[in-house]
């Protein structure tokens, strides 16, 4: 095995596509601007197509443009030859992805798409190209070399498509005023999706898994309540059934520790806590984690109509921190 430097060939493929990008970033100019306008308002969808390396380089940018606010979707030339053309209106736009410019499978479709009248924006590598004249708007994406060693391999060139496709779609999303809401609803299982919009009220327990006992209860009933819900916490009741207080494992911890007389005969009121603090069922899950963190307690009394004097729900941390918000 010869003696190659390893760090000299990464760092020497990153400068290489590096320059790339940044040639790429002066052809930003007004055919650019036209593609975005053209793609802002188009009243249907947007096409991506590309073969090989394009191709995967397409489907990127198809999936960021549709997750940042632009309806789109990859088709494959190949597949669109033998019939997906049939997924193509008169109302779409196609952006097509080419190195060379010559790809067969994209010019093969060039007819059907002239007849539909829809408008084409090329990245294309090479400007006197086949694909590249018959674009409405032709984005040149060409590079110096590939970081390739034989300068085959797609490398620099993929790396500048994409880059445009990146520069096309996040000049949409600012357009469109797209925002973290407005991802968050397209991406629901995701972090920023739970963060954004996710309420407790699927989380809490109800009904038969309430703590609650009455002013009158010993501490030992309580102390059996806390253990048989298994939240930490037991609500406490007035004669007219409204939760006036709340008493936390720590508390029984606490008051054994001060030698009450008769500890656990005595009333669950001497040792609750007051105004203790509660939610609705419509707030955000990090907003009810972020309070109960700044508060360092475990668990919320949650209210689904704030005229209600006894909460109808409750939440623990853990079904908070389990669903990897934080």
């Amino acid at each position: 095995m010869k003696n190659i430097d390893i760090k000299s060939i990464g760092r020497r493929v990153i400068k290489i596509e590096a320059d790339a990008v940044s040639m790429i970033e002066n052809r930003i100019d007004d055919k650019f601007e036209l593609a975005v306008e053209s793609i802002l308002n188009c009243p249907g969808r947007l096409i991506i197509s590309g073969m090989g390396k394009s191709g995967l380089i397409a489907q990127k940018i198809a999936s960021t443009m549709a997750s940042t606010g632009t309806p789109a979707y990859f088709v494959h030339p190949s597949e669109a030859i033998h019939g997906d053309l049939g997924m193509i209106t008169n109302q779409d736009i196609m952006i097509i992805l080419s190195n060379s410019g010559e790809t067969s499978e994209l010019i093969q479709i060039l007819p059907a798409l002239r007849k539909k009248n829809v408008t084409i924006i090329g990245l294309i590598g090479a400007k006197e190209s086949t694909l590249s004249i018959q674009a409405d708007l032709f984005l040149d994406t060409s590079v110096e070399k590939e970081a390739c060693t034989l300068d085959l391999a797609p490398t620099a060139s993929t790396t500048a498509t994409l880059a445009m496709g990146d520069a096309l779609a996040i000049s949409l999303l600012e357009l469109r005023g797209f925002n973290k809401e407005n991802f968050a609803e397209l991406h629901p299982g995701g972090i920023l999706g739970k963060r954004l919009l996710l309420t407790i009220d699927h989380l809490i327990h109800k009904e038969q898994s309430l703590p609650f006992v009455t002013i009158s209860t010993t501490i030992k009933k309580a102390l059996l309540t806390i253990s048989e819900k298994g939240l930490g916490v037991t609500g406490v009741l007035d004669e007219k059934n409204q939760m006036i207080g709340i008493i936390t494992d720590g508390d029984i911890r606490r008051g054994i520790e001060e030698n009450y007389k008769d500890f656990f005969d005595q009333p669950a009121k001497i040792i609750m806590s007051k105004n203790p603090k509660s939610v609705t069922s419509d707030t955000l899950a990090i907003s009810a984690l972020e309070l109960m963190e700044k508060h360092s307690i475990t668990s919320l009394f949650v209210y689904s109509n704030t005229e209600l004097k006894k909460p109808d729900g409750i939440i623990h941390i853990h079904d908070i921190l389990k669903l990897g918000i934080r």
